[in-house]
This record gives structure tokens, sequence and C-alpha cells, in this order.
């Protein structure tokens, strides 16, 4: 008997819906990227692209323990002298959540082209409505099945 390796036309994508409300931003993330890469399936084969959908809701009310909120920052380069930006995660959380979530799992994905597409997959919003409904998303409570 041969050993199946799945390929990009027999991968079959679910969606799941994460709700991010009162739960770590760091937990949350590590629940979502193995979904995202696939992990979770026994089909899994680690050279192709075979996650699934994952919808975040209540991204605002995801939680920042310890003095994260002060004392962690998103920081950019451009490339030229004095072009690092630095934003607070205090300011990053009340103007867009949403970002921060998305860091968050990016950090947790592959850094090739498998991660990029992953991370395409991830649909994030502030409140609890999300326009996925007509894909009949599945809730995932607490972590990866």
């Amino acid at each position: 008997m041969s050993t199946f390796m799945a390929n990009a036309a027999t991968v079959e994508r679910k969606w799941y819906v994460v709700d991010a409300q009162g739960k770590s931003l760091g937990r949350l993330a590590a629940d979502v990227a193995p979904i995202l890469n696939g992990k979770h399936k026994v089909d899994y084969t680690p050279h192709v692209d075979c996650g699934d959908f994952v919808i975040v809701v209540n991204a605002d009310k995801v939680v920042l323990t310890g003095n994260k909120l002060t004392q962690k920052y998103y920081r950019t380069h451009s490339g030229y002298v004095g072009g690092l930006k630095e934003v607070q995660y205090k300011t990053l959380m009340s103007k867009r959540p949403q970002q921060a979530v998305m860091l968050a799992v990016k950090g947790m994905l592959p850094k090739n082209s498998i991660g990029r597409n992953s991370l395409k997959r991830l649909k994030v919003y502030v409140g609890a409505e999300h326009p996925h409904a007509a894909q009949k998303p599945e809730v995932i409570e607490g972590g990866v099945k």
C-alpha cells in the first residue's frame, strides 16, 4: 500500500469561526495557525497548502497579559536611514485590533509561499458579525479539534 500524498486538486477546504473574546492574543494565534496550515487534518502533506479558512470575530476583545499593552511595540522599517516606525500595542489595539491578530498569526505560520497563501485565508473582524454565513462555517470553541 502506498502513502497518500495530497495535492492541490484533492484538498477540501472548510470554514471555521473562532471567537476571540477574552482569549489571550498568543493563545488565539496558536490555535488558529495550525488550522490555516492544515496540520489538524489526517491528510496533511508538508509541501502542499492544505489548510482551511478561519474567521476570527471580536478581535477588539482579545486580551494582552502582563504589561504588553505598554511595553510591546510593532516595528517596521522602510530600509532608509531613520525609517523606523514604532506603534505601541495599546494604540494598535485601539485603532486596528484586526491587524494585531493578523500579525500574531503571521508570526506562527511558515515563512514561505505556503505561509503567505495560508494567511490569505484568515478573515479577522472587529465585531461579532461576519459576511461569510453562506459558507456555513463551523464554530470552534476552545482550540484545535
